[in-house]
């Protein structure tokens, strides 16, 4: 018998049950099928353009940076131009995303290489599943498209993400990736990502890339991007 086996049946047995019950099996299975919604948050509950203004708002409290560009096709020539406003290495790891891959990196200087971070890349970029505009979080999911490694190996993580995929609040998410992946079938992991790695451990003293990036990025591709600067 597992350890989990073992603290699963002093439970059912201080409870005196076996598991097997019916009704216990029957709460079970509804409660799983059903899906309940918890208590949403007003904060993220806004038309587009308010919602794009609060998670750049809340992702540039926690030491973010965030930017738009009106189309894919813009986003090498902007990562290319943050590098270098920081004086940081003109090289950028990604996965096999195919939305990543068909941008036109060749256009740029930029030293372009694919595949899962060994830990010794300076730069990287990776595609957002979604974001949340309640508390300006990333939400990254695991997969060679967009390898882990990735989100907390290199220095500096620049991430990509659709507008539309600008969501409320968290109980959107789920509804997102039930809706993708179906209820049984979801990535292996699911990493939440608010602002740059940092701790405040040492003399609390804040330190950003205490166990992770240094400097997050974020490039919104927002197609109504252009017509809201335009004089």
């Amino acid at each position: 018998m597992s350890a989990r086996d073992e603290i699963l049946t002093s439970i059912r047995h201080s409870l005196g049950v076996t598991g097997q019950e019916a009704p216990r099996q029957r709460a079970v299975s509804d409660r799983l099928s059903g899906h309940p919604v918890g208590v949403g948050v007003a904060r993220g509950q806004l038309p587009m353009r308010e919602r794009l203004a609060l998670f750049a708002a809340q992702a540039e409290s926690v030491q973010a940076t965030v930017t738009r560009v009106t189309q894919r096709d813009d986003v090498p020539g902007e990562v290319s131009a943050f590098l270098r406003a920081r004086n940081l290495p003109a090289s950028l790891r990604h996965g096999s995303d195919s939305r990543l891959a068909a941008m036109p990196w060749q256009a740029t200087l930029l030293h372009v290489t694919q595949g899962p971070s060994t830990g010794d890349d300076v730069n990287a970029v990776s595609y957002g599943f979604a974001g949340i505009a309640e508390t300006g979080t990333m939400i990254m999911l695991s997969g060679p498209d967009n390898p882990t490694t990735l989100n907390f190996l290199p220095d500096n993580h620049i991430v990509v993400i659709d507008a539309d995929d600008i969501l409320p609040d968290h109980e959107a998410v789920w509804e997102r990736m039930r809706s993708k992946f179906g209820s049984n079938q979801m990535p292996r992991t699911l990493n939440m990502i608010t602002g740059p790695s940092r701790s405040g451990d040492i003399e609390q003293t804040m330190l950003l890339g205490a166990h992770g990036p240094r400097a997050l990025h974020i490039i919104v591709v927002d197609k109504d991007y252009a017509a809201e600067t335009q004089p």
